[in-house]
């Protein structure tokens, strides 16, 4: 796990500057104390890191979970009340995992997914741009299109316009410059740039600014703009800060039926973001989905007794994750740490960050998760692909990510009922070893992305210093999601010394360096 701490200590900075302020916005979006946000933050970060078999992917509290949380609240009577739902539904997680619930990660279309990625970069640069101006009336984490203000996420866009604060704005452009300087220019120029990370520069910068400017009412910045975690005054008040469950509620139908709901959303959540994440994982690690549930309930349980915040994998963390560098579990686990350390002992220098900095570093994560080169990728693949990519970003944009998700599979699956014939799917592995490790894997006349799960199994099984054999004579329709496998796996096949033969109609290929132009579907650039 040490073996790339120069990779995950820098990306552990960025995520905790990522997550601090979305956990005191969940929160408060929520109806919850604001501790809760970030007990859920670090128990995320170090417990759920610790067990987690994800080398990327980071927890915490979910803006997904924000609205079943506010209604809980009040419906039982509390939050000591609630918090036992939240223990009730890590409890629940456990069965799923030991029941190998997690295998419906799987049965998630591609182009899903990548319309879950896209639309939730979309929301996060729409929702942040009120921030970056200084205009702060909707909590952090409100990843709603109906806002817990009163408004929608374009109602508040332009609502911005009237409510510009120019020291935040001066803030949050010099901090984006400092950004895309960062990345662009000063990356390649020496590992002291590599080492010490743009989105930290940033921060500082805003710091020194709020000290600098404080107290000149043009260029100042307002204490609403800031960072605020809870300051307390002795050790005594930290730990008062902590909230337990009351047991008493178990009587209550109406908590059981909580903790379910809090189980099955915040299960789907963390699949969805685990596939998202494998999808991103340049290294396309594969993530065990069983695990990822027992790790995600051992979290939920330990957050609800000591006061938390349901937690879910998070895909805002996980990417920026990913798009700093991180390598291993060990850039969650730091996270973690960094947000226990700071809360206990820099609060107070915490509350001096300005929100506008911090959107910046935000922008700048939505921006690589919605490029406009993923609509032209997905519109070149065809309307099968696009159909429910696009279905996707329209839901997650003007409903929520859940709502998003079910439209674009549900329009995926009815794009495959259209195409498909109405035969079994299946796939034969014949070990054609004879003393050698030598795999023949024909696939049936039609393998859709229903098939996902079993031929990644089967591929990740796969023993070291492997010849397989993969015949497609036979398939008469190959679903993108299974080229798209076939692609990620060749670059572990080769990290394991496994050589790849493909059989077709048109010939034998030795290791094709890309599988999708094999199957012809991307379009020919013109010369």
């Amino acid at each position: 796990m040490f073996k790339h701490i120069k990779n995950d200590l820098p990306a552990s900075v960025v995520v905790f500057f990522v997550a601090l302020p979305l956990c005191l916005g969940i929160a408060l979006a929520s109806g919850a104390p604001l501790f809760s946000g970030l007990i859920a933050g670090i128990i995320g970060g170090i417990v759920v890191g610790s067990l987690s078999g994800s080398k990327i992917g980071v927890s915490g509290p979910a803006a997904g979970l924000a609205a079943i949380v506010l209604t809980a609240i009040g419906t039982l009577g509390g939050y000591e009340n609630f918090l036992v739902a939240v223990v009730l539904g890590g409890v629940i997680q456990l069965i799923f995992g030991f029941l190998k619930a997690g295998i419906i990660g799987y049965y998630f279309p591609s182009s899903v997914i990548k319309g879950m990625l896209t639309g939730i970069g979309i929301i996060i640069i729409l929702k942040q741009i009120p921030h970056f101006f200084g205009y702060d009336s909707n909590p952090e984490g409100d990843f709603a299109f109906f806002q817990v203000d009163g408004q929608n996420t374009f109602s508040e866009i332009l609502n911005t316009a009237n409510n510009i604060s120019l020291g935040a704005t001066i803030i949050g452009f010099i901090g984006l410059g400092i950004l895309i300087l960062w990345s662009s220019v000063l990356s390649n120029k020496g590992k002291f740039f590599q080492i010490v990370q743009g989105p930290l520069v940033a921060v500082v910068a805003g710091i020194v600014y709020y000290f600098v400017t404080n107290g000149n009412t043009k260029y100042g910045i307002n204490a609403t703009h800031l960072v605020s975690v809870p300051v307390p005054d002795s050790f005594d008040s930290f730990i008062g800060q902590f909230r337990f469950p009351n047991f008493n509620a178990l009587s209550n139908p109406q908590v059981w039926v909580t903790g379910f709901t809090i189980a099955l959303v915040a299960s789907l959540e963390t699949l969805l973001c685990v596939e998202a994440t494998d999808k991103l994982d340049p290294h396309k690690n594969v993530t065990p989905t069983n695990k990822e549930l027992l790790a995600q309930g051992t979290g939920n349980i330990i957050s609800g007794l000591i006061g938390g915040l349901p937690i879910t994998q998070v895909i805002v963390r996980s990417s920026a994750n990913i798009q700093s560098g991180g390598r291993t579990k060990l850039a969650a686990i730091i996270h973690g740490f960094l947000l226990l350390i700071s809360v206990l002992l820099i609060p107070t220098l915490l509350n001096k960050i300005p929100l506008s900095v911090l959107s910046a570093i935000l922008l700048v994560v939505g921006y690589k998760l919605a490029k406009p080169a993923v609509f032209k990728e997905m519109v070149q693949l065809g309307w099968k692909q696009w159909i429910p990519f696009t279905v996707t970003v329209l839901g997650i944009v003007f409903t929520d990510l859940l709502v998003g998700i079910s439209l674009g599979l549900a329009v995926g699956v009815v794009v495959i009922l259209i195409k498909s014939f109405q035969n079994s799917h299946f796939l034969h592995i014949e070990d054609k070893s004879n003393g050698k490790h030598r795999i023949k894997m024909t696939l049936a006349e039609e393998v859709t992305f229903f098939n996902k799960g079993a031929i990644l199994k089967e591929l990740d099984s796969l023993p070291r210093d492997t010849y397989l054999e993969i015949d497609v004579r036979k398939t008469r329709f190959l679903d993108y999601d299974i080229i798209e496998i076939l692609q990620d796996f060749a670059l572990k096949a080769k990290e394991r010394n496994i050589d790849i033969q493909l059989i077709s109609e048109r010939g034998v290929a030795e290791n094709p360096p890309s599988y999708i132009e094999f199957f012809n579907l991307r379009p020919k650039k013109s010369a």
